[in-house]
C-alpha cells in the first residue's frame, strides 16, 4: 500500500510539472498521465472497474483501494463549502471545523462584472475545499438566466453569454489553481426548475450554442474544466444524463473535453443510455451504473473496453488532483481570513444603485437617528430553501452592519414592519407559531407592525426599508409563481413615505422583483444581493458613502413580468406541474426504493416540453429588440460620481476589433465604473438582436483621473452557428459600435465592418 501511496504522489507531481507547459491546452493535461492510467486498469478487476461508476456515499465516489487510489470526495457549493453530511444522507454530520466562508451569491458575484474577483471568489472557494479534503466542488453554476422567476437564478450568472462566460472561466480557473476541480453545471439548457427532472427543453441549434453553451465553452475550453455536471431536463428529447448530442458530440468531440461528467443527484435514468451517451459517475446509488452494467457485459450489450473508456476519464481528475490525506483534512476551520476579505470585496463591488432621486444616498453628515425597517434587515441568508447553502462561521446582516457603522453618535432603531413568509418547511413546524412569519405569500400588511415601523419612521432624519425576498422564495426545486413583492411589502413602503420622504430601499435578494408600486415611493432604491458572509459591512459602506457604488446588473428588471420573453411568447409557465424530481428520490420513503419503484416513480411525472421560441432574444435582447420598456436595463447601476467618455479609436486586425477611449472620473472621490461594449449589425441577411455585448472592462479611477480605456471584441465572438453549414461561421456586414455605461445608456458610437 506504501508503495502504491509513493507512485500515485509521484503520478500528481508529474502532473504539476508539466500542465505549466505552454504548448499543453487547458484539457490536454488531464492526458498527462494517461499512461499510468493505463496501467492501472491493466491491473483492475471489473467489479473494481464498475465500482468507480457510481456513488460510494453521499458526496463521494470509489477510487481503487487495491492500488492505493482513494475515493473522489465531493463539496456542494457554489458560493461556500456545504457543511459535512451524514454518509448517506444530506443530513448535519454535527461538525464544528465544517463552517465556511459565506460567498456573495451567483448573482451578485455577476453584478460586479469583474473578471479578477471572480478568479478570487474561485481561489476562496478551492482553498477552503482543500482545507475540507474535498476534491470537486459541484459549481460554478452557470446556466443562462432566462426566467425573472427562476428558483436558481441567484445561483447562476447573468442573462448574457458574453459575461456569464467570462466569469466562469475565472472562477474555474480560480478554483483549479488551488488543485481543487470544478464540476462546472448544469449541462445545459437549465433554466427552470419547474418540472425540471422531467421537461424537455426544445430549442434550435444556433441558440443553443450562441446563448446557452457559451459559458460551459469557455470555463471547458480555456478553463480546462476538469468534470460537468449533465442537468436534470431534457434538450430536444434526450436527458442530460445520456444526451449524445451534449455529452459525446458536443462536449468531448468538439470541445476536446478529457475529463469525467457527474450525474446530479437522482439524474440518471438508463443503463444502456448513461453508458452509450457519455455519462461517467451515477450520483447516488448504483441501480443504473453497478451490477446492471456487468449483466449488461455478460450478454454483450455493452464491453468492458466501453467501462475501461470510463474509468480512465474518471482516473485523470484523480491523478489531477492531489488527495488531502485523511489526518490532514479537516484540522483547521474551514473558513479563513483571506476567504473572508475576498467575499467583503466582492459585495463592496456588487451593490447597483438603482436609483437616487434628489441624493438621498449617501447618507448625510449630521444625522441623528436612522430608522431601518424590515425584516430583510435581520434575516441571514446563507441557508434556506432547498439546495446550496453554507454553515456560515459569521454573516453580519445589514442591520448589523448599520449599527456598527452608525457608532455612538447617530441612533438606529429597528422595526420588522412586516412578516416574514418562511415558505416550505424542511422540519418540524416549530411548537409555538412565530408571530413574525406570515401564512401565505400575498398576506397583507399586518396592522400592528405596520403601525410600529410609520411610528419609527416619523421622526427619523432618514428610513431605510429593507424588502425583496429570502432564500425559501427564490429557492432550488421551485419557481416564483410571480416576482411581486410578498407580505404587504408595497403597503409598508407607500405608509413609511407618508410621513417621511428621506426614504431610501434597500432590496434583498437573488433575482429581479415588480418595483411598479415601490419605484413611486422610494427616492432612492438599492439592489443589495444575497451579499455573503461580510454583506452587512459592504452595504454600510456604500450607505454611508465610504465607498462609491459601482456593482451593474446582471439581468434585467422588466416593468412586470409578462413583458418578459418566455411570458410574453407563452412559453412559461406550462400548465403542466408534478413534484421535484430531487425532492422526490430523497424523501425518506424513496431512499431504499427498488429499482423498479424508483422507476415507476420517475416515470409517473408529468413530460412537459418548454419551447425556446423567443430564440436568442433573452433578457435585453428582447427588449431592445421588440422596444418594450423596462423598469433597469440590464448593465444599470448609477454612483456618486459622473464619468466621462471619450470619443472611440477603432481599429481591426485579423478580424478582431479593438477600440480605444478616455474614461473620466469627474467626482471627487475614488469610484469604479463598469464600461460596456455593444454591437449593432446593419444590413445583415441572417437574423440578430438589436444589439449585443461583445466586449466589457471594470475600471478603477482616483478622484478626477483620466485614464484610457482599451476593449477587444475577439472575431471568434462576431460569429454565428450557421444551421446549414453546422458551423461557426461570420457575417460580413456593416456595424455600430455602441459604448456605454449600461444597455440603455449608450455615450459614445462608432462604425465598423465585420
Amino acid at each position: 500500500m506504501r508503495t502504491a501511496r509513493i507512485t500515485l504522489l509521484a503520478a500528481f507531481s508529474v502532473f504539476a510539472a508539466v500542465s505549466c507547459s505552454q504548448s499543453v491546452t487547458p484539457q490536454g493535461r488531464l492526458t498527462l498521465n494517461d499512461k499510468k492510467i493505463d496501467e492501472i486498469i491493466s491491473k483492475m478487476t471489473l467489479e473494481e472497474k464498475v465500482e468507480m461508476l457510481h456513488s460510494k456515499t453521499n458526496m463521494s465516489s470509489e477510487g481503487v483501494p487495491s492500488q492505493g487510489i482513494p475515493e473522489i470526495r465531493y463539496a456542494d457549493g457554489p458560493f461556500g463549502i456545504r457543511e459535512e453530511g451524514q454518509p448517506n444522507s444530506f443530513m448535519s454530520a454535527g461538525w464544528t471545523l465544517d463552517s465556511a466562508t459565506y460567498f456573495p451569491t451567483g448573482s451578485a458575484l455577476a453584478a460586479t462584472w469583474s473578471e479578477d474577483l471572480a478568479y478570487k471568489y474561485g481561489t476562496g472557494m478551492g482553498t477552503e475545499a482543500r482545507l475540507r479534503g474535498k476534491d470537486v466542488i459541484l459549481g460554478p453554476a452557470v446556466n443562462i438566466q432566462r426566467l425573472p422567476v427562476g428558483g436558481r437564478t441567484y445561483e447562476y450568472l447573468s442573462e448574457d453569454p458574453i459575461l456569464s462566460a467570462a466569469l466562469a472561466l475565472r472562477y474555474t480557473e480560480g478554483v483549479q489553481d488551488q488543485g481543487t476541480a470544478v464540476c462546472i453545471k448544469h449541462f445545459a439548457v437549465n433554466n427552470q426548475e419547474t418540472n425540471r427532472g422531467s421537461v424537455d427543453a426544445q430549442v434550435d441549434e444556433r441558440t443553443l450554442r450562441e446563448i446557452y453553451l457559451k459559458p460551459f465553452e469557455r470555463a471547458i475550453i480555456e478553463g480546462g474544466a476538469m468534470s460537468v455536471m449533465p442537468a436534470y431536463n431534457k434538450v430536444n428529447g434526450d436527458y442530460c444524463s445520456e444526451n449524445e448530442h451534449l455529452l459525446n458530440e458536443i462536449l468531448r468531440g468538439e470541445w476536446g473535453f478529457k475529463g469525467m461528467t457527474v450525474s446530479d443527484w437522482g439524474g440518471t435514468h438508463s443503463t444502456m443510455g448513461a453508458m452509450l451517451h457519455g455519462l461517467n459517475v451515477q450520483m447516488t446509488g448504483s441501480n443504473y451504473l453497478g451490477p446492471a452494467v456487468i449483466d449488461s457485459i455478460k450478454t454483450g450489450a455493452l464491453t468492458e473496453a466501453q467501462v475501461d473508456e470510463k474509468v480512465k476519464q474518471i482516473l485523470r481528475l484523480r491523478l489531477a488532483i492531489e488527495p488531502v490525506p485523511v489526518d490532514v483534512a479537516n484540522t483547521k476551520q474551514t473558513s479563513q481570513p483571506e476567504s473572508q476579505q475576498i467575499a467583503l470585496d466582492v459585495a463592496r463591488k456588487s451593490i447597483v444603485l438603482l436609483k437616487n432621486q434628489g441624493n438621498v444616498l449617501p447618507l448625510k453628515s449630521g444625522i441623528k437617528k436612522i430608522a431601518v425597517i424590515g425584516q430583510n434587515a435581520v434575516l441571514k441568508t446563507q441557508s434556506g430553501g432547498m439546495g446550496a447553502g453554507v454553515k456560515a462561521l459569521y454573516e453580519v446582516t445589514p442591520l448589523q452592519g448599520i449599527q456598527k457603522r452608525a457608532g455612538n453618535s447617530i441612533e438606529v432603531v429597528y422595526a420588522p414592519g412586516y412578516k416574514n413568509f418562511p415558505g416550505r418547511r424542511w422540519g418540524p413546524a416549530p411548537a409555538v407559531p412565530n408571530p413574525l412569519e406570515a401564512s401565505a405569500i400575498d398576506e397583507n400588511a399586518d396592522p400592528a407592525l405596520l403601525a410600529e415601523a410609520v411610528a419609527a419612521a416619523k421622526d427619523a432624519d432618514v428610513v431605510i426599508f429593507f424588502g425583496g425576498t429570502n432564500k425559501s422564495i427564490e429557492t432550488e426545486g421551485s419557481d416564483r409563481a410571480n416576482i411581486k413583492l410578498p407580505c404587504g411589502q408595497e403597503e409598508v413602503i407607500a405608509a413609511l413615505y407618508a410621513v417621511n420622504k428621506n426614504l431610501a430601499t434597500v432590496l434583498i435578494s437573488g433575482g429581479p422583483t415588480d418595483l411598479q408600486i415601490l419605484e413611486k415611493y422610494s427616492p432612492a432604491i438599492v439592489q443589495g444581493w444575497w451579499n455573503g458572509t461580510e454583506g452587512g459591512t459592504a452595504l454600510a459602506e456604500v450607505l454611508f458613502g465610504d465607498i462609491a457604488p459601482s456593482g451593474k446588473l446582471p439581468f434585467t428588471f422588466p416593468v412586470k413580468l409578462e413583458d418578459s420573453p418566455a411570458f410574453a411568447m407563452g412559453n412559461f409557465p406550462n400548465k403542466t406541474a408534478g413534484a421535484d424530481l430531487f425532492t422526490m428520490m430523497y424523501r425518506a420513503d424513496a431512499v431504499n426504493m427498488s429499482r423498479e419503484e424508483r422507476q415507476k416513480l420517475i416515470d409517473s411525472m408529468p413530460k412537459p416540453v418548454s419551447e425556446y421560441t423567443e430564440g436568442s432574444l433573452v433578457g435585453y435582447r428582447w427588449f431592445d429588440t421588440k422596444q418594450v420598456p423596462v423598469m433597469y436595463a440590464f448593465g444599470h447601476g448609477l454612483s456618486y460620481v459622473n464619468f466621462t467618455y471619450g470619443d472611440m479609436k477603432v481599429s481591426s486586425k485579423k478580424g478582431d476589433i479593438t477600440v480605444n477611449f478616455t474614461l473620466t472620473n469627474d467626482g471627487d472621490m475614488d469610484a469604479d465604473e463598469v464600461v460596456q461594449l455593444y454591437i449593432h449589425r446593419k444590413g445583415g441577411s441572417v437574423e440578430w438582436p438589436y444589439k449585443e455585448l461583445k466586449a466589457f472592462k471594470r475600471v478603477s479611477l482616483k478622484a478626477h483621473e483620466t485614464t484610457t480605456v482599451t476593449l477587444t471584441i475577439p472575431q471568434a465572438d462576431l460569429r454565428y452557428w450557421n444551421v446549414e453549414k453546422n458551423a461557426w461561421d461570420l457575417e460580413h456586414c456593416a456595424a455600430d459600435l455602441l459604448l456605454g455605461s449600461a444597455s440603455d445608456d449608450i455615450r459614445v458610437k462608432a462604425e465598423t465592418n465585420i
